[in-house]
């Protein structure tokens, strides 16, 4: 067997979920149903059988909405534009859904008012793009001992970016690491 062919089990398996969402039609095996017509009236409670046959009367599909209700309630619909609307909708949310990246700026303990200034500037252009910044100080040797030095260089840092971005994260040590959370402002 090819390693890209599906096997057997493969595809029963996925056929297995994708009908798991929604019964449709004759596998509808409830002795009774609340039946809800194409335009959303209830048509009320009444056998499986009776249910399907005026769904094919009306050329359409017998749908189980809800699985757990008692009795469970089938609607009439046609069960192809309904998942298509879904897949529509998932793409049309996937669309306008925005990612926030993550920008990592990286001080040290004994950085200079310079360098400081310019990595201001750079955390300021990431967060009016709406990106959130990690601000991280990498303590070496006996920096380690004067851990608050660091900490201070964080607080001096983030009063030169206040305006364009809030503290989502105090300054928090991490073994060697040191570091803080900064995310836009919002409008």
């Amino acid at each position: 067997m090819s390693v890209g062919t599906p096997t057997l089990i493969n595809i029963i398996e996925r056929y297995k979920t994708i009908k798991q969402e929604h019964q449709i039609n004759a596998e509808i095996r409830d002795k009774e149903v609340r039946l809800i017509g194409e335009e959303g009236e209830q048509l009320g409670i009444m056998s499986s059988r009776e249910a399907l046959r005026i769904a094919e009367e009306a050329g359409l599909d017998l749908v189980k909405i809800s699985p757990n209700a008692n009795p469970p309630v089938c609607k009439v619909m046609n069960y192809g534009k309904y998942l298509f609307e879904l897949k529509k909708k998932a793409k049309e949310a996937k669309k306008n859904q925005k990612v926030v990246e993550v920008k990592e700026v990286g001080l040290s303990m004994t950085i200079d008012v310079g360098d400081l200034n310019i990595k201001a500037k750079q955390t300021q252009k990431f967060l009016t793009a709406g990106n959130k910044v990690k601000v991280s100080i990498r303590l070496r040797g006996r920096q380690m001992a004067h851990a608050e030095l660091a900490i201070d260089v964080m607080k001096r840092f983030f009063e030169l970016v206040k305006d364009c971005g809030v503290m989502e994260k105090q300054p928090l040590t991490e073994g060697r690491n040191i570091w803080m959370m900064l995310a836009p402002v919002k409008a």
